[in-house]
């Protein structure tokens, strides 16, 4: 036993003041059962709804096509029934074919010879617009993409939250609101978690502050609720702390040398 008082003191106060408390086996099967989740959860929910768009969706489709295709007689039709996914690979190819042949003027006009004849019925042509513009505006339209990532004051002053920048304002809305600034951009914001509803906006550009991160890093944001952040290195500050380093190195003396060459 050691009766040095010195000594036993330094032990004290080396301890910490708090034991952290030991896990059980519990609570480390616990823990390992949640870490599992967390890795097969992702991987398991990818592979689920792969299977189920084969299996769905490209299956309907495969079959539907080869409904379609007129018999070819002999062994050209059996290859075409029996093997999977030839309906698919020859609606892919109708699809580049009709993109071709919307491209040049004579498609354009077969078209929009077509569009009017839409146009005469009532209640198709509101259909038919609907979805056009829907698909121009996500596959064709690459202007009204989003581009950047904004921080903006909604919905009220001193609340802030994160947007994304569709575009530049154009239309009625731009000429209503050319009062209230230069620059009309539109935004939108997501809710959190589900980012396929929000808000559109409509804000002048001393009303934004532009992100760096990227539109994926901000996606990632609000699917995690804020948890998952993006590394961020503040360029300014880096800048300032590379000029300190030069007006240092410019006011250092340069230190004595004790020993010169050459008798120098």
């Amino acid at each position: 036993m050691d009766d040095n008082p010195d000594r036993n003191e330094e032990r004290r106060s080396d301890a910490p003041l708090i034991q952290p408390q030991r896990q059980g086996v519990l609570a480390d099967l616990r823990s390992s059962f949640f870490a599992g989740i967390v890795v097969a959860a992702p991987i398991g929910i990818t592979i689920a709804l792969i299977f189920w768009f084969v299996t769905g969706p490209m299956a309907k489709l495969d079959a539907v096509v080869k409904r379609t295709i007129p018999d070819l007689g002999g062994n050209a039709d059996t290859i075409v029934q029996v093997l999977p996914g030839v309906g698919v690979l020859i609606a892919v190819f109708g699809l580049i074919i009709l993109g071709t042949l919307a491209k040049n003027f004579i498609g354009r006009s077969f078209i929009r010879v077509g569009e009017r004849l839409v146009d005469s019925v009532p209640v198709v042509r509101n259909l038919y617009r609907f979805f056009k513009n829907v698909f121009e505006t996500a596959l064709q339209q690459s202007d009204r993409s989003f581009k950047q990532v904004a921080l903006i004051e909604y919905p009220r002053k001193g609340a802030w939250v994160m947007a994304f920048v569709v575009g530049d304002g154009k239309g009625e809305v731009a000429a209503k609101l050319a009062d209230q600034g230069t620059g009309l951009t539109v935004l939108f914001v997501p809710t959190v978690p589900n980012p396929t509803s929000g808000f559109l906006l409509f804000l002048p550009q001393e009303d934004i502050r532009i992100l760096s991160m990227s539109v994926e890093d901000a996606a990632k944001v609000v699917f995690s609720l804020g948890l998952v952040v993006p590394e961020f290195s503040d360029p300014d500050k880096a800048v300032e702390a590379l000029n300190d380093v030069v007006e240092t190195m410019k006011t250092e003396k340069p230190k004595r040398r004790l020993f010169s060459m050459g008798g120098k």
